[in-house]
């Protein structure tokens, strides 16, 4: 088959890194990026990490608001479609070029296939959620990451197409684990950092969705960070540019202890969440990383599309929003600091993970007559 690929973001670049060489074993990809994540702190050092095809049109549609920037996105996206000769369009995800690539396609008649079909918030403030369901709603093909996901597709009728495949981000990570067991990265990360790091002596910290730039939630989350901070075990806080760019705006300085580096590559956030004492969160890609990876995860959101990973004490993951008791109480009883260096060294020597095949099952489910399978 002749499947166009649109990716846009450093998470959807992840996600095309796993599934590209199955993908391009089976079929003839055109790679598309919208670049929707313009800034090349975000993306563009990720296609050499990776080792990522350079894509065949490269769109340059960055910035702007939700609406404004997915109407450029569908403007640009369709005579592009409309020249390819596609049998398929395959898009990642829950973003905005998610939503213009599974839009443009469907209406000019194109298959759809959505990786991470079926996951939900319930929160349909998220821009992300809407995206999710109008995608999944227009595709044909409906690569499922877990049972939850499949059994949210049947609650919304959706049934012909699915495939509960497993999540592309784990036969990545599988790939490059044995990189970053060995605590001595640290060293060579903080050199490049300019900050020092330990296994155990820091917090890993990432804040990028929309609804925590609003200068009421970001005077919130950088005051819990401040307080979860200690003498010995600051906060390493990768600083997404919009997310600075608000702060900036807001007039907000982040605490003493917080510690502000560039977003950082796959296998340096994938070290730092494995060495951390815990990480903190409103990513859904780190929150499911770090239940690999058995870190300890404060998700700074009080809903999740991933709700594998959070529940009782012995989950990886529990969800806190913007609540500094919360989060000061959930670090003591999973992350308490005379303890937090003998974790982080046992985890990364135990550490073992295996990969669920689902590059193969994507790619192989493409294979024979476009046709969409039952499941």
């Amino acid at each position: 088959m002749r499947i166009v690929s649109v990716v846009g973001t450093r998470p959807q670049l992840i996600k095309a890194a796993a599934l590209q060489p199955a993908l391009r074993r089976h079929h003839r990809e055109v790679f598309v990026d919208t670049g929707q994540h313009y800034d090349d702190a975000m993306a563009g050092n990720f296609f050499e990490e990776l080792g990522l095809t350079r894509p065949d049109h490269s769109l340059g549609i960055g910035g702007g608001g939700h609406g404004d920037q997915t109407g450029r996105l569908l403007i640009a996206l369709e005579p592009l479609l409309g020249d390819a000769n596609a049998d398929a369009v395959l898009v990642y995800g829950d973003t905005n070029s998610t939503l213009a690539g599974a839009l443009a396609a469907a209406k000019l008649g194109i298959p759809v296939a959505h990786v991470e079909a079926g996951l939900r918030s319930f929160d349909r403030r998220m821009p992300e959620e809407l995206n999710r369901v109008v995608a999944d709603h227009v595709s044909r093909w409906l690569f499922a990451p877990t049972p939850a996901a499949v059994s949210n597709l049947a609650a919304e009728g959706i049934t012909s197409g699915v495939l509960e495949v497993g999540d592309l981000m784990l036969d990545l990570a599988t790939r490059v684990i044995e990189e970053v067991r060995n605590p001595a990265v640290l060293a060579t990360i903080g050199l490049g950092l300019g900050v020092a790091v330990s296994p155990g002596r820091f917090l890993y910290a990432t804040v990028h969705r929309a609804e925590n730039r609003d200068p009421n939630a970001m005077a919130r989350w950088s005051a819990l960070l401040g307080a979860v901070a200690e003498p010995g075990r600051p906060v390493v806080l990768a600083l997404h540019p919009g997310t600075r760019a608000a702060l900036d705006a807001a007039g907000i300085a982040l605490p003493e202890g917080v510690l502000i580096v560039e977003p950082q590559g796959y296998r340096t956030s994938l070290a730092l969440q494995l060495h951390a004492a815990a990480v903190l969160t409103d990513s859904g890609g780190i929150q499911r990383e770090s239940a690999w990876l058995g870190v300890p995860c404060l998700v700074l959101r009080t809903t999740t599309e991933w709700p594998e990973t959070v529940g009782g004490s012995g989950s990886s993951a529990v969800l806190v929003g913007l609540d500094r008791e919360a989060a000061l109480r959930e670090l003591a009883a999973r992350a308490p600091l005379a303890r937090t260096a003998e974790q982080a060294a046992y985890r990364a020597s135990h550490l073992y993970l295996v990969g669920p095949g689902a590059a193969e099952r994507i790619a192989s489910a493409l294979t024979g007559a476009g046709e969409a399978f039952e499941k």
